[in-house]
């Protein structure tokens, strides 16, 4: 028996690690993915259906681009309700380029009780920075350094490295996971069957 912890905790190690037979574990066969992306320097399909559809999209393709990748989700783990919301933060480097991309966002996640797996996700991007790849080895280390992959909502500000672009973007995610955790959840919820 899978908790929602421990699903997400599978996707992260999936999508992260390269390894889509593990989306399976975590998703529901028929699961849903949905995408809101609020920036133009990363591109994804609007949806997927589907455990399959959801690892073709979130790791095969997505591994095609990036490596060295370290999924965060900023806060308390959930426990076994049927909805839970979270803010995200990723650090990783482009295989072409080893340019250093650092983003972060919200997750969305629906959680089946009784199959024990998500059945929907809806990912929204709010940032995503390319940074030049002289600053990836300060970047990855740092990331290395944060407890993976559940992360305080304090602790990426406090431990970043002072370079200028990651302490603006660190201070964006720490006002993101502020307003989170004292604002009520007012956006649409996600379609359910």
């Amino acid at each position: 028996m899978v908790s929602f912890k421990e699903a997400i905790n599978t996707y992260v190690s999936a999508k992260d690690g390269n390894r889509p037979h593990l989306i399976a574990d975590a998703f529901r066969p028929d699961a849903e993915l949905s995408m809101e992306l609020k920036t133009d320097s990363i591109s994804f399909p609007g949806s997927a259906i589907g455990a399959d559809g959801i690892a073709k999209v979130l790791v095969s393709q997505f591994a095609q681009q990036y490596e060295n990748v370290y999924t965060f989700c900023i806060g308390v783990p959930p426990h076994d309700q049927p909805s839970f919301d979270c803010v995200w933060l990723v650090c990783m480097t482009e295989k072409s380029t080893a340019a250093a991309r650092v983003g972060f966002g919200r997750y969305r996640w629906h959680y089946d009780a009784v199959a024990r797996k998500i059945s929907g996700l809806c990912i929204t991007i709010e940032q995503m920075h390319t940074l030049p790849s002289d600053m990836s080895p300060q970047i990855l280390s740092w990331a290395r350094g944060l407890p993976y992959p559940w992360c305080p909502p304090d602790l990426p500000a406090r431990t970043a490295p002072l370079l200028a672009p990651i302490q603006r973007i660190v201070d964006e995610l720490q006002r993101l996971a502020d307003s989170e955790a004292v604002e009520p959840d007012t956006r649409r919820s996600f379609t359910q069957n």
